[in-house]
């Protein structure tokens, strides 16, 4: 039995009273750990929306919570509070205007009321998006009574069948062929077997049947689906009842078996949300005792998904597959709403999570933690949730600002015609067109030009078939419009992630680096280490992240790929940053960006632990002929240091001032600079190598500095070209005290003159002027005239 906790309450413009606290209870107020969601809004901070979702540190017995938000530090009179709040988290059902605000929490325990909470201040920028919460009743009486329930209401689906005989023809006519094939070729209805006593987990064998059980799945209960929905528009009996034999068919399984969420939650989660959608798609044609089998079963596996997300997921939400299995669970208890007695506890948190958490990896810039092939997998399940909340409750989720600024994040790490994904876990093979039609959704909810012509570019006209591209089909068309105004590059600050191109309309002419030093760290799928970059030449990879996950967390996904010398990186005396650990963080500083220029700097000083106490990375991008990479690090006492480089193809050695890498596009040189007498060499094994199944050869390059000692710094241009261009002549460094001078020839007799200053505070002179920065460059003609001065203000 789930015991309601009704939340009260207060009115705006409450007078505080005198409040009595009862006991000695205390609130813990520690600091949230790195990997924890932590006190939200922090102090000082500015939000884009309002109201915000507030979270605070779970506390010991607590029964309940109250919250308090004022004008003033005092709290002398309340302007919003609530009360009989269960969860650790809240969002009040009404905007607060723009903005300094001062919140507060208390909890009770034993029939006690804790002291307050420490003062917290917020502002609320005059921009800010609306999005408050429902309170829980008034967000429950939203759902339908009757079904269907799941992205569509029982008053919608007239004008649905009318309009599939007239302007959706074309959709339905697709459906009706695919319906008529499954009713030929039916699925099998088996119970998927499960592992085995001799099964090894995370064995290939066991890998087998883990993610083989979630395709047959996602064939059988989805086939369902898509028969169920078809059977509402056409009202034919036999897809209805096909979709209905599948459905009780698969009601036989053991919840808690092959396919139960905690076994096997790859199965458990589409197992869940394709039953939920049959069940409301095809409930009336089911009898009552087959009504009472689906509840019986769903009760058992929405509980189980529960009770291994709340509580802890409100406070620790940085998990990868928990950022689905929410909204799967939410979908749950939105289609047995009132049916099931725990449901009701199901939306309410699947609506919590997504007002005060959703999304974790991500930035306010639309940046995505774990990375391009992640992003698309996990934001086109979210967009399912969301067509959902539209229809159950009419939130629109894309009011939220992060899907005001999302689409960005592919426009500029994969421009069109890019052929992988760059950092994360299993981008090596995703391409631009495969996250084309999420863009084309995304585009049409934010109404952005920039967004639907990417889509365009890739030669996306819908939103995809099956009744969710068909219930789609009314988003609004958005005239494309290119992005030949916007700047050619980009960084999002909270992933720590920048994309500098030289042209973010075709790949095959872009020169691409990509750069990371992230806050989140390097945990879940965003494992790559901090201050790491990539190299892409028209629009394929040339200086990669080395390895393949061959299935996750294996000897080599450890011990190669989230360790630092599997990155374009450096190392010390052979040491990794932190692996898949929060408290390896790193953070971008300072970033311009011009036509012409583009400047970042990184700071991974922390990522080492105690290996390392600086690293800087400074890399100034000569667009599109020279990358100049500058790094310097300190290490706790005289260190080697292992600069390393990564390639698909062998490359070509010849001393530390001419290497040649090449990929089908094209290629770069490379020159270390300095330091001189650096020790150069290539390999193409792992340490350990990937599962003999993966046929996987790439080449590994390590210049090592040539003594230890505790500082380092080293200075190298990388010289990338398109197969039909040539880069000739030779780099040339004029160390002079603490100004690194660089020249690096151009195409047609021109170069770039480039100064590089390790005491920015002292003075740097260019051209007769002082000037005091970190970094800086001239381009010369070819009879030495001056054609740009580019002296930043770094920010």
């Amino acid at each position: 039995m789930i015991e309601l906790k009704i939340t009260r309450v207060l009115l705006i413009g409450a007078v505080c009273s005198p409040l009595f606290v009862f006991g000695d209870l205390k609130v813990d107020d520690s600091p949230a750990k790195p990997g924890f969601w932590g006190f939200r809004p922090a102090d000082e901070e500015v939000i884009q929306m309002t109201p915000p979702g507030f979270s605070w540190r779970p506390q010991s017995k607590a029964d309940e919570y109250e919250v308090q938000v004022a004008r003033m530090a005092d709290f002398s009179t309340i302007t919003y509070g609530a009360d009989g709040i269960t969860m650790s988290v809240h969002c009040p059902p009404q905007v607060l205007e723009s903005g300094k605000w001062f919140w507060r929490f208390r909890f009770k325990a034993g029939g006690n009321w804790s002291v307050w909470s420490k003062t917290r201040s917020f502002s609320i920028a005059g921009d800010a998006r609306a999005m408050p919460l429902p309170e829980r009743k008034e967000l429950l009486s939203r759902i339908p009574s009757s079904h269907p329930r799941l992205f569509v209401r029982p008053e919608q689906m007239d004008d649905l069948r009318r309009r599939a005989q007239g302007d959706l023809t074309d959709l339905y006519q697709e459906m009706l062929r695919k319906a008529n094939n499954l009713l030929k070729k039916p699925p099998s209805t088996d119970e998927p077997p499960k592992y085995g006593s001799e099964i090894v987990k995370n064995s290939d064998e066991w890998r087998t049947i883990w993610w083989g059980n979630r395709r047959l799945v996602q064939r059988t209960l989805g086939a369902a689906a898509e028969l169920g929905f078809v059977w509402q528009l056409s009202k034919e009996d036999k897809y209805g009842q096909e979709a209905r034999r599948i459905l009780m068919e698969c009601a036989r399984w053991d919840p808690k078996g092959s396919t139960g969420f905690r076994y096997n939650d790859e199965a458990g989660m589409p197992y869940n949300y394709y039953f939920s959608r049959t069940y409301t798609f095809v409930n009336e044609l089911l009898s009552e005792s087959e009504r009472q089998k689906c509840r019986e079963i769903m009760k058992i596996r929405g509980d189980e998904m529960y009770s291994r997300l709340y509580p802890r997921h409100i406070w620790r939400p940085y998990g990868s597959h928990s950022n689905r299995a929410w909204h799967f669970l939410g979908e749950i208890g939105i289609a047995f709403y009132d049916e099931i007695p725990a449901a009701e506890e199901w939306v309410w948190f699947a609506a919590n999570v997504f007002a005060n958490l959703y999304p974790v990896w991500n930035d306010s810039d639309g940046g995505w933690h774990e990375g391009m092939s992640y992003w698309a997998s996990y934001i086109s399940r979210f967009t399912w949730w969301a067509d959902i909340m539209k229809a159950a409750f009419g939130i629109d989720a894309f009011d939220k600002p992060y899907f005001s600024q999302c689409g960005y994040f592919p426009m500029y790490a994969v421009p069109p015609g890019t052929k992988s994904g760059g950092f994360g876990d299993c981008t090596t093979a995703f391409k631009s067109k495969n996250c084309a039609r999420l863009v084309s959704v995304l585009a049409a909810q934010a109404v952005n030009p920039y967004w639907s012509w990417f889509a365009q570019e890739h030669g996306v006209k819908d939103f995809g078939g099956g009744y969710i591209g068909f219930l789609r089909s009314s988003l609004p068309k958005v005239e494309p419009e290119k992005p030949d105004n916007l700047p050619q590059s980009i960084v999002f600050r909270g992933v720590g992630q920048a994309y500098l191109n030289t042209d973010l309309t075709s790949a095959a002419n872009n020169i691409q680096v990509h750069f990371k030093s992230s806050p989140f760290g390097t945990v879940s799928h965003g494992y790559n280490s901090q201050n790491s970059f990539l190299l892409y030449v028209g629009g394929e990879r040339l200086f990669l992240r080395s390895g393949r996950r061959d299935s996750y967390g294996t000897e080599h996904h450890k011990n190669w790929m989230w360790h630092t010398k599997s990155d374009n990186c450096i190392t010390v005396n052979g040491e990794s940053q932190l692996r898949h650990s929060p408290y390896g963080a790193g953070r971008i500083v300072a970033f311009k960006t011009d036509p012409d220029f583009d400047y970042l700097v990184g700071d991974a000083s922390q990522a080492y632990a105690a290996h390392m106490k600086r690293f800087t990375r400074r890399i100034l991008f000569v667009k599109p002929e020279a990358v100049v990479i500058w790094d310097s690090l300190e290490a706790p006492e005289p260190s080697s240091f292992e600069w390393r480089l990564h390639t698909g193809a062998p490359m070509k050695l010849n001393g530390q001032h001419d290497i040649l890498a090449t990929n089908r596009m094209g290629g770069c040189k490379v020159d270390f600079l300095y330091p001189a007498d650096l020790r150069i060499s290539q390999t193409d094994k792992f340490d350990p190598p990937p599962r003999p199944r993966v046929k996987l050869v790439e080449h590994h390059l390590t210049a090592v500095t040539p003594v230890p000692g505790a500082t380092q710094d080293f200075v190298t241009v990388l010289r990338p070209f398109l197969k039909d261009q040539r880069t000739d002549g030779e780099c040339g460094l004029e160390l002079t005290a603490s100004v690194y001078r660089l020249r690096v020839p151009l195409r047609n007799g021109s170069q770039a003159m480039i100064f590089l200053n390790s005491k920015p505070e002292s003075p740097l002179e260019i051209n007769g002027m002082q000037h005091t920065t970190e970094a800086a460059a001239v381009i010369l003609d070819a009879n030495n005239q001056l054609v740009r001065e580019w002296i930043p203000e770094i920010n």
